[in-house]
């Protein structure tokens, strides 16, 4: 294998204006394929890409992980994936409102299996809060979550402003309806708007070849699945099953709102999953009967309950007695927090 490295001068004009812009590239020949491995930034995007063009049109490229970039605007979020494209990079996305936890790295070390790239957005999206929720409380740790990015591997953080995702005059939404009015969309009224019209934004900004959910909000994913399937979107949705503490409780950023009393009795949501999977393997088909008993286990917690329901898994849809595909949904109150859970059961 020979190498020899290559010093490339790109130049871009701008109002007439020049920048230089130097990048070093190893070509590696193996008699097959040729790669370019650049040591670069995101000062490279603004270079001229016709001879990136050139260089792709006869070798396959490949720009590798440096560092992780940072980057607040729309314009070189699409220079940067442009660069990977034309490197013949496949692109995964991990949306998140930050406050980041396990359940949210493991999304990310799950796209790195999906894609050669990772970009993960951090964006709090005041359209799914309604009047009176806690958009404003919401818990906001933007270096701490830049940091636990950086160790995970990510490729890009995408920090948009509220003004460039929500222009100002701007009237369109995206609206799934049916799926989004129940459970807790009946409890919510607009969230689901709200995350279906900020989610198909972030893909149109992003342009991934797929994207990772947790399946901790079913409801959502299910939302999410509906409205790339209808709007025709170019991308795979992909669920990564719930990541929980010792207890049982599923990770979540709302989980901070609890005290350590709280957390200990908040394990009792995934017990009562638990037991009303098994009385559905059981053969139990009397739906209210357990969704009646486990809400009132919860109440008997100190829980407030918005739904215990148990729905059909692909559509949520109420079950029939002949289902044999269920998932089993709860959203509760425990002091200040909300919390949700699901789990789901085949047979």
């Amino acid at each position: 294998m020979s190498k020899c490295c290559i010093r490339w001068c790109c130049w871009s004009g701008n109002c007439g204006q020049l920048d230089r812009w130097w990048s070093r590239l190893i070509l590696l020949r193996d008699g097959k394929r040729k790669w370019f491995y650049a040591n670069t930034n995101a000062l490279l995007l603004r270079c001229a890409v016709a001879p990136l063009r050139r260089c792709v049109k006869h070798s396959f490229i490949r720009l590798p992980h440096i560092t992780m970039q940072t980057i607040e605007s729309i314009p070189l979020l699409r220079e940067t994936v442009q660069l990977w494209r034309m490197a013949g990079e496949t692109v995964a996305f991990v949306p998140t409102m930050g406050n980041l936890h396990a359940g949210h790295l493991c999304l990310v070390e799950e796209a790195k299996q999906y894609a050669d790239r990772v970009v993960v957005s951090i964006f709090v999206n005041p359209t799914q809060f309604s009047a009176g929720e806690d958009f404003a409380a919401y818990p906001r740790t933007p270096e701490d979550d830049a940091e636990k990015l950086r160790k995970a591997g990510t490729d890009l953080l995408f920090l948009p402003r509220a003004e460039e995702v929500y222009a100002k005059g701007d009237i369109t939404f995206v609206e799934v309806p049916g799926i989004s009015d129940d459970l807790c969309g009946k409890f919510r009224p607009g969230h689901f708007r709200g995350v279906a019209t900020v989610v198909c934004k972030l893909f149109n900004m992003v342009q991934p070849d797929v994207a990772l959910f947790g399946e901790k909000d079913w409801q959502q994913l299910t939302v999410i699945r509906r409205m790339v399937a209808d709007l025709n979107l170019a991308l795979r949705i992909v669920g990564i099953p719930t990541v929980r503490d010792p207890s049982g409780l599923a990770m979540s950023s709302r989980n901070a709102y609890l005290s350590d009393d709280e957390k200990r009795r908040a394990a009792a949501l995934h017990r009562c999953l638990l037991a009303s999977t098994s009385m559905l393997e059981a053969g139990v088909r009397d739906y209210a009967a357990i969704e009646a008993a486990q809400a009132e286990t919860l109440r008997g917690e100190g829980f407030r309950v918005d739904y215990f329901a148990i729905r059909r898994l692909d559509d949520l849809a109420e079950p029939a007695a002949n289902d044999c595909k269920w998932v089993v949904l709860v959203a509760a109150w425990l002091g200040r927090a909300r919390l949700i859970d699901n789990i789901s059961l085949s047979l």
